[in-house]
């Protein structure tokens, strides 16, 4: 199987041209072999459109380049609001933000954490959680999820009585 690595190289700069930026690639078993799962980012936000149009240039690219020696299904998406981290550049753009982080190897006798993002170097991250700050190096991390955090919602607002009108 060809590394994340060497398909950012292969992908990238295509990705690039088109006006996007490659956030970053997903590899996944499935029973029709290998899912390549390619997230792009765009600051105006990503379209239908937008993943037709990169899917187009990707799955030619690939083909000609011979990048992925097996059979493989090619999906283009958005990050999405609860974006998974990629890169120590990503880590430290959302510091100060809520994430969930699931480890490969446990710590403290937890594989999953939610907590703050508090720093990010080019070997560990920092994250807050339950008051408590936890050094991860990023080879223990299998994923990281930013927690998107909403608007509180106020209650419902109704007519002066909170009684519907029949008329």
């Amino acid at each position: 199987m060809v590394s994340s690595d060497a398909l950012e190289s292969v992908i990238g700069p295509t990705v690039n041209g088109l006006g996007y930026e490659l956030w970053g690639i997903e590899r996944q078993r499935s029973p029709r072999g290998l899912l390549l799962r390619v997230y792009i980012d765009h600051p105006e936000g990503i379209a239908v459109t937008d993943c037709e149009r990169v899917s187009k240039q990707v799955s030619d690219l690939l083909a000609a380049e011979s990048a992925v020696a097996e059979d493989y299904q090619l999906e283009i998406s958005s990050p999405g609001m609860d974006r998974q981290l990629f890169t120590v550049e990503q880590y430290q753009r959302f510091c100060g933000s809520p994430v969930q982080i699931k480890l490969r190897i446990p710590q403290q006798g937890r594989r999953n954490l939610q907590g703050i993002l508090r720093e990010a170097n080019e070997r560990s991250v920092i994250v807050e959680c339950d008051d408590v700050k936890i050094e991860l190096t990023f080879g223990t991390i299998d994923r990281t999820r930013i927690v998107p955090e909403w608007p509180e919602k106020g209650p419902a607002k109704r007519g002066a009585t909170g009684r519907k009108h029949t008329g």
